[in-house]
């Protein structure tokens, strides 16, 4: 009965370059990529990512879908030697990580754990591991500090051009990039039944987790305004692909972890958001809804529970998503398949009634953020469905909303003004003297949940509780010595040694600091590091 569990966060990043609308994206999200790499890592050789155990077109339904039938956009692996069959190091003969050097594209492994490269010609900070909602938005708005750091330095480079950056889903010419959620989910659930159970709920937790959009349709062509950038995008239930017929639920069945134990769910349905509130109670609900699942399968509810989330069933759940974010007046009522209509904020509000009902049917008092994310959840569904504007400071599409309707209200605009798309593009660049999100912090209109400080360290530093803290900390320390590193291995090249290393990691909450801290502070090198993991 808790929010936490292993998840994460990958942001692609709008790119821009001023006054250059036809720039190459591709280059220019090497050059974010690539300047980071030369002002963080200076001194120290670049550890490349290590495709070992990467395979993208396993699908969770069963089946593989063969390479030769694979839209290009899905291979964001490369192909190399057999995954390992065993936990323990691995020799492997050298060679074998460069010979499958990410083609063409730059890639960094931050001290913090997470990853920095480009994907689809937008610069991605794919954040470390982390266990709770909080820690999600922490490392994820460190992610905003890593983008902001490549921008001043690009601009303060005369030979290399001027970049801005967004955190944001579209382009607004009829093109979405992504913020995708990962989260690990018991192996033990059926994948039919995951996805039946969090669909209902994915579609309608955009009333409180929308980033809003100027514009209707993928182009924007009808004027208006949205709850979800990503809402339009959506054309399928369920599906392997994630940058053509984008599904509500993806079922990537890549777990970068022990497979027999856990499957990731890789979401990819929601919004870039710039608030914080919006971010943590996005991973916290989820997160707490994926556990009602699990604990359904376990057998550990009340039947009239798991009777409650399966009649939540939507008779079109595509149609029901671009339904949800068309309608910001929170009304529009959506048919389910046992015949009943119902608003998102009622189905979210069953959703809730079961979260909570299952808390009790389980016992025990849940730790502090469990029970903070469902005093939020609820006050948030309470005062949407009364008082909307009461949320502004939690709720990105509103807070957003209420400053565009100022600007209609006072220079009398329409919908389709370039001005509103301008705004809302200006919203989310995360350079603070630029971004419209940044003057409603300053202005204290927001509410804020981590401290600038914390922020600036996870910039730097990786969290503790995961196996983030063995990658990071193996990147700060032994940089010289990696030669790839991934979500699950690094791979050590020590002077001397006649093979590479592959420590594997595939338990995502060992190779903490409890677990490795002081085996790392009495390791000067590699090869005593090494030494003492019996390699």
């Amino acid at each position: 009965m808790t929010v936490r569990r292993v998840m994460g966060i990958e942001t692609e990043y709008g790119v821009l370059q001023p006054g250059r609308p036809m720039a190459n994206p591709m280059l220019l999200s090497s050059h974010v990529v690539a300047v980071h790499a030369a002002a963080r890592e200076s001194g120290r050789a670049r550890a490349r990512w290590d495709y070992d155990d990467e395979d993208p077109l396993h699908d969770a339904r069963g089946f593989h879908l063969l390479r030769a039938s694979a839209h290009p956009s899905m291979l964001t692996d490369t192909p190399a030697v057999p995954a390992p069959s065993d936990d323990g190091p691995q020799e492997m003969p050298r060679g074998a990580v460069e010979e499958y050097e990410d083609p063409g594209a730059a890639n960094v492994i931050l001290t913090n754990g997470a990853r920095l490269y480009v994907d689809h010609a937008h610069p991605e900070y794919s954040s470390p591991e982390v266990t709770n909602p909080l820690d999600a938005v922490r490392w994820d708005r460190a992610g905003e500090l890593v983008m902001l750091h490549s921008v001043r330095a690009l601009a303060s480079n005369g030979a290399l051009p001027d970049v801005a950056l967004y955190k944001n889903n579209v382009d607004g010419k009829g093109a979405t990039y992504g913020m995708h959620e990962n989260y690990l989910v018991d192996r033990a659930v059926p994948f039919g039944d995951l996805a039946a159970r969090v669909t209902p709920f994915l579609v309608t937790r955009q009333v409180f987790t929308g980033a809003g959009r100027v514009g209707l349709g993928q182009r924007g062509e009808t004027p208006g305004f949205q709850l979800s950038q990503r809402a339009d995008y959506m054309e399928a239930e369920v599906g392997l692909e994630t940058t053509l017929r984008r599904p509500i639920v993806n079922t990537r069945d890549e777990p970068h972890a022990d497979p027999s134990r856990w499957r990731r769910l890789h979401v990819i349905i929601g919004d870039a958001t710039m608030l914080e509130v919006a971010t943590y109670v996005r991973l916290g609900t989820t997160s707490l809804v994926l556990w009602l699942v699990e604990q359904a399968e376990a057998g550990a509810l009340p039947r009239d529970v798991v009777r409650a989330v399966d009649r939540l069933a939507l008779r079109d759940p595509v149609g029901a998503v671009h339904a949800v974010s068309h309608d910001v007046t929170l009304s529009e009522r959506l048919e389910l398949v046992d015949g009943r209509h119902l608003t998102a904020l009622e189905v979210q509000g069953e959703y809730l009634a079961a979260v909570r009902r299952a808390l009790e049917a389980t016992g025990g008092a849940p730790d502090e953020q469990t029970a903070d994310v469902v005093t939020r959840w609820g006050s948030l569904l309470e005062r949407l469905g009364t008082d909307p504007a009461s949320c502004a400071r939690e709720v990105e599409w509103l807070a957003k909303l209420r400053l565009l309707e100022g600007m209609r209200r006072r220079d009398r605009l329409a919908w389709d003004h370039p001005r509103l798309a301008a705004v809302d593009l200006q919203w989310s660049d995360v350079r603070p003297e630029r971004g419209l999100y940044h003057r409603l912090v300053g202005a204290g209109a927001v509410e804020l949940l981590v401290t600038r400080e914390e922020v600036a360290d996870a910039v730097l530093h990786p969290p503790r509780d995961t196996r983030a803290y063995f990658r990071g900390e193996a990147v700060a320390r032994y940089a010289g010595e990696i030669s790839a590193a991934s979500w699950d291995s690094v791979v050590f090249d020590v002077a001397g040694a006649d093979t590479l290393q592959r420590v594997p990691m595939r338990d995502p909450l060992r190779g903490t600091h409890a677990h490795v801290g002081e085996l790392l502070d009495r390791s000067p090198d590699a090869g005593s590091l090494l030494a003492a993991l019996g390699a």
